[in-house]
């Protein structure tokens, strides 16, 4: 050890696998210092509600240092990592500062991804973080003002349009959403355009959208999708973003808004360990999540290329990246009561869920298959059950409510437009 104190852990990242790792390990006589970037825990799964004017940011994240303030050993920095050091077990921060630790928990999660095409990004944003759920929600709230208040009808028809690019669970969500804002939520409140006239086009590149569902899970969700008025645009891949619009395939398409939802990239660890990578940038970890040669780093989340004993790969969600910090923490009581490394790490598959928008979901749990108001209410209480703290749970759980009861909500703030966040317009 590199000290005659308690052996020191470092953990990069407060998101649901760095968390859970330090919650795991509370009494295990560590000291522990959690680093992010940010100074507060964020449920990304609901990301999406923000930036569609359901929640408001503060409902879906914590400050870190409340999560720690009765963890006298848990010592929280806002630092970026720039680097680490392996050799002598060094992380070095943006500012310099060297942090030496006994044993490492690199768990940075993951960023957008474009394909190589990352000029794409200014006009199509991802959404990851606070700052992006809001930078979308201007757009968004932008767009509907400024068709009020625009006389060309060809330049009206491009600002209510919005694209949604990706058919996985994200995308298929915020079309949902999209759709029953425009339809629903703010119906009536303008005077000069018709919000129900909006267009919300999915594109996902692939044959169906949810492609990890069962097809019937698939159907049924395109299905409620078209309902809902979302165009569903499937089998040709994006060409080209742009401030004017999207190109699918050949085809170019006016669309003032656009969202990214189709891909992610993983944050730049294994450059830092000077380890291989998979094609995403994910660190290729052992079966005890460590890094090879290197059994004090353990690599966890969307950070890490984990692979299941089918030879399958775990998937990115929020139930993985905890059960992989479960293990973790496991492995380090275990070493440091003599016993040795644990079983291998084991993933837990819980199910798929996804939401279409107001009382309609697809869940998948074994060989149970629900769809429609019932898979909403499950898919509500799953959500609900992750998240942090009882105040919490019943903030989500009362606006939830409302907006299905009354149709209404209380989101819709523009929020300080910055360059970038208004609609483009010729």
């Amino acid at each position: 050890m590199t000290s005659q104190q308690s052996p020191h852990l470092v953990v990069i990242g407060a998101g649901f696998a760095g968390l859970q790792t330090v919650q795991a390990l509370k009494g295990a006589g560590l000291r522990i210092t959690l680093i992010d970037q940010r100074n507060h825990h964020l449920f990304q799964p609901l990301l999406y509600q923000v930036a569609t004017t359901i929640l408001a940011p503060s409902e879906i994240a914590w400050p870190i240092r409340s999560l720690m303030e009765h963890r006298p050993d848990v010592t929280t920095l806002m630092a970026r990592v720039r680097g680490i050091d392996p050799d002598r077990r060094q992380v070095i921060t943006d500012d310099g500062a060297q942090i030496s630790y006994d044993m490492l928990v690199i768990a940075t999660g993951a960023t957008h991804a474009y394909f190589g095409h990352p000029e794409w990004e200014p006009n199509a944003p991802g959404l990851k973080t606070i700052e992006d759920a809001t930078r979308i929600r201007n757009r968004i709230l932008l767009a509907f003002e400024r068709a009020e208040t625009e006389p060309d009808p060809a330049q009206r028809e491009a600002l209510l349009t919005f694209g949604v690019i990706g058919g996985g669970p994200t995308g298929v969500e915020l079309a949902g959403m999209l759709a029953d804002l425009a339809r629903n939520m703010i119906r009536g409140e303008f005077r000069n355009i018709d919000t129900r006239q909006t267009r919300v086009l999915l594109i996902e590149a692939g044959k169906r959208i949810l492609p990890s569902f069962p097809e019937d899970l698939s159907a049924y969700a395109a299905r409620a999708l078209e309902r809902r008025g979302v165009e569903l645009r499937l089998g040709t891949p994006v060409t080209d973003c742009t401030e004017e619009g999207v190109r699918i395939g050949d085809e170019f398409l006016p669309c003032r808004t656009l969202i990214w939802a189709a891909g992610v990239a993983a944050s730049p660890a294994a450059d830092w360990l000077g380890v291989e990578g998979d094609k995403a940038g994910r660190v290729k970890v052992q079966s005890d999540l460590t890094v090879a040669g290197h059994p004090e780093i353990f690599v966890i989340g969307d950070t890490a290329a984990v692979v299941q004993q089918n030879g399958d790969p775990v998937p990115g969600i929020a139930p993985a990246a905890k059960q992989q910090g479960s293990h973790v923490a496991g492995t380090i009581r275990a070493r440091l009561k003599g016993q040795g490394n644990p079983a291998p790490f084991h993933y837990r598959h819980q199910g798929d869920l996804a939401t279409i928008g107001k009382r309609a979901a697809v869940v998948k749990i074994g060989r149970l298959s629900l769809r429609g108001a019932v898979a909403w209410w499950i898919w509500g209480i799953a959500h609900i059950f992750f998240l942090i703290g009882t105040r919490s749970r019943a903030s989500v759980a009362w606006n939830w409510l409302w907006t299905y009861l009354r149709g209404q909500n209380s989101g819709r703030l523009i929020a300080h437009p910055k360059p970038g966040d208004e609609p483009a317009i010729d």
